[in-house]
């Protein structure tokens, strides 16, 4: 194909040739060869001078269609910049009245911005003046135009620093048109400009941006919808305005794009609330406006795109527990743990937003992984059901503790409070209340057998008649353990069963902390010799300042509360199977008190060990092995690097000995370690 005869009909003394030129023209060089062609037949500066020509101006139109076309081609960009085609194109462009040849020049420095040396030149040439005097047209086409030719220069750094004050005012205002298009346009160009550029999301601000877009996530479309969201998104991420972005009320306004249909504005919005809910006041307003529950569901999208910015927004939402604990009644966990299990459908968020989760419940965590680590402190209610496998769900304590006994595994409860939910051994954050605590302890060593008869014979699981706060902490809520039993229980059949799961159905949240509770409530099984083991080492290893000695003296203190040391060949005759199988017959139940336990191994030490540990703030973690091995971890330093100048060292793994010789430490990887752990 030959461009030459159409060149040569640019010349034509008539206009109605012209025009039929440049018409077709328009069609040809849509084609990559054909605008090289063009170039190559001077065709361009025909172009030009048709556009300079005044007594042209029915020709504009067309000459500026081709024009930008040609754009698409670098070497026709050089070729016209060289020539001071380029500048006249934008004057051109500024100066028109026509909105025609307006819109067109922009759609034309559009098109061509996608490529980053177009951008180079058309910077150089200062069009980003062009483009902010075409914002302020009259013809809708050209402000959409401008503004997205605007989105296209944003990749250019140094146009992003000249929009920051000469057209970001603008495009605010275009915002608040009443033409929807413009406002997805203007929408557009703002995301462009505020992605990764703190300065602009500053800019949008100042501009009072917030309203504007806040009212645009209302929009009928969806292309403005997913820009004022992004903004948004940029704008939360600087912690300064983040607070300026709540103050709008624009979690409440983002709960209806996160129930749309189309997965970019799910995406995008899911990606909005992820940056907006950083602080707690923030978590606690979308969950009392109800937007959890779409966000839950867009864990079941098939949008890779979507579920992955679905879970990065629950995994922020995870950050306090009452907002886990709703997450949790949602079913989060579950839809989580089912991606998880995907090769195909996880992500490095769903693992993240699962963990997180996790955290909130140190019962369902410890049995599905097997490790609690320094930072999960084990609070009162959490039980340890054993090992379960992915997918299994964990029964909550309640539903636990009225079963019958069996020949399954015991299930272990730390529990620090009384029958009627309140702490049996106070805080000692005062001498006042360390003395009552004294006082108590006391008492409570003398009550202790009382208590023990009295729970042997009832068994577990009976409702108090006292009227008393349920349980709080982070695992009892989240087993949701704390539910509402209407009567006394006269016997655990069948029935009763069946009431109680209909009681918990019917039950929408479980009871936290502070709320009102029924004349006759469920509380976890006591364990007054837990209690007393709590006040044992807050008075006498919380003083101790030597780390390494708290865990020294602790390790023993566990170890003759479950049966003294224990030589490696006199480990076979250590019955405490039967101890463990007494225990549950006499509670009636399968759920034992680790106070309880006077004969435990591995794994019942361990847990001892970690459960105290955390009252009295040592950090230790707990990991569970194979055929009943558990054990606890501390991070000590190196005392051989005391007194060094200048030296550092990071501290180093050892395992606690509970066992073979209370107190002993064996670091971690070695062969005494080793043979603790697993054989």
């Amino acid at each position: 194909m030959h461009l030459q005869p159409g060149t040569d009909l640019l010349k034509s003394e008539y206009p109605v040739i012209q025009l039929f030129a440049l018409k077709m023209l328009g069609v040809i060089t849509n084609d990559k060869k054909s605008q090289a062609m063009l170039r190559d037949s001077q065709g361009l500066d025909h172009l030009i001078k048709i556009l300079d020509t005044k007594e042209l101006n029915d020709l504009h139109i067309e000459a500026l269609s081709v024009v930008a076309n040609c754009l698409e081609d670098m070497d026709s960009i050089l070729l016209i910049r060289q020539t001071g085609g380029l500048k006249k194109l934008l004057a051109f462009a500024e100066n028109s009245t026509i909105p025609d040849i307006q819109k067109n020049a922009a759609k034309a420095i559009a098109k061509a911005a996608y490529d980053s040396e177009s951008r180079k030149l058309f910077h150089e040439q200062e069009v980003e003046k062009c483009l902010v005097t075409l914002l302020g047209s009259e013809s809708d086409g050209t402000q959409v135009a401008a503004s997205q030719a605007i989105s296209a220069m944003c990749g250019n750094a140094g146009s992003q620093d000249f929009f920051n004050t000469q057209g970001i005012p603008q495009l605010v205002r275009l915002l608040k048109s009443d033409n929807e298009e413009v406002q997805e346009a203007a929408a557009l160009a703002l995301a462009s400009l505020t992605t990764c550029n703190p300065a602009n999301a500053n800019a949008a601000a100042e501009a009072d941006a917030l309203g504007p877009l806040t009212s645009t996530l209302s929009s009928k479309r969806d292309g403005a919808v997913a820009n004022a969201a992004t903004v948004l998104m940029n704008m939360a991420m600087q912690e300064p305005l983040r607070a300026a972005v709540q103050s709008q009320d624009v979690l409440q306004a983002l709960i209806g794009p996160l129930g749309s249909a189309n997965t970019v504005v799910q995406s995008k919005a899911a990606l909005a609330v992820a940056t907006t809910v950083c602080d707690v006041e923030a978590r606690a307003e979308l969950r009392n406006r109800g937007g959890l529950e779409p966000l839950v569901e867009l864990l079941h999208s098939k949008n890779d795109e979507v579920r992955r910015h679905a879970s990065y927004a629950i995994m922020v939402c995870a950050g306090d527990e009452l907002t886990a604990t709703e997450l949790y009644r949602l079913g989060a966990l579950d839809i989580l743990e089912e991606i998880s299990l995907s090769v195909r459908r996880k992500n490095k968020f769903s693992e993240a937003a699962y963990n997180k989760l996790l955290n909130h419940n140190l019962s369902l965590k410890y049995s599905q992984t097997g490790y609690l680590s320094s930072s999960n402190i084990i609070s009162d209610g959490f039980y340890d059901y054993g090992r379960i496998n992915p997918g299994t769900k964990l029964l909550p304590l309640k539903e636990l503790c009225l079963q019958e006994p069996s020949d399954r595994r015991a299930v272990l409860l730390i529990n620090n409070e009384s029958v009627d939910g309140s702490l049996l051994m106070e805080d000692k954050s005062s001498d006042l209340s360390y003395r009552r605590s004294i006082s108590s302890s006391s008492s409570l060593r003398r009550a202790s057998k009382e208590k023990t008869t009295s729970l042997f014979s009832t068994g577990f699981g009976s409702p108090t008649e006292l009227k008393s706060e349920p349980t709080s902490g982070r695992n009892t809520v989240l087993s949701k353990s704390a539910t509402k039993e209407k009567g006394p229980r006269k016997g655990r059949g069948k029935k009763e069963e069946e009431k109680v799961k209909e009681e918990e159905e019917v039950l929408a949240i479980p009871k936290l902390t502070g709320e009102s509770s029924p004349e006759k409530e469920w509380y976890p099984p006591p364990d007054p010799h837990f209690c007393t083991y709590v006040y044992d080492v807050t008075r006498s290893i919380l003083p101790v300042t030597n780390v390494k000695e708290q865990v020294e003296v602790l390790a023993k203190y566990v170890a003759e509360k479950m049966g003294g040391k224990i030589p490696k060949d006199k480990l076979p005759d250590f019955s405490w199977e039967l101890h463990i199988s007494e225990l549950k017959f006499q509670l009636k139940s399968n759920v034992i008190p680790i106070g309880y336990i006077k004969k435990g191994i591995f794994y019942h030490r361990a847990l001892l060990f970690k459960a105290l540990a955390d009252k009295i703030g040592v950090g230790c973690s707990l990991v569970r092995g194979e055929y009943g091995r558990a054990w606890n971890e501390v991070k000590l330093l190196d005392p051989s690097w005391k007194g060094v100048t200048g030296a550092f060292s990071a501290p180093e793994t050892w395992i606690v000995d509970l066992m073979f010789h209370p107190g002993a430490l064996m670091k971690s990887g070695g062969r005494e370690a080793n043979l603790y752990q697993f054989l």
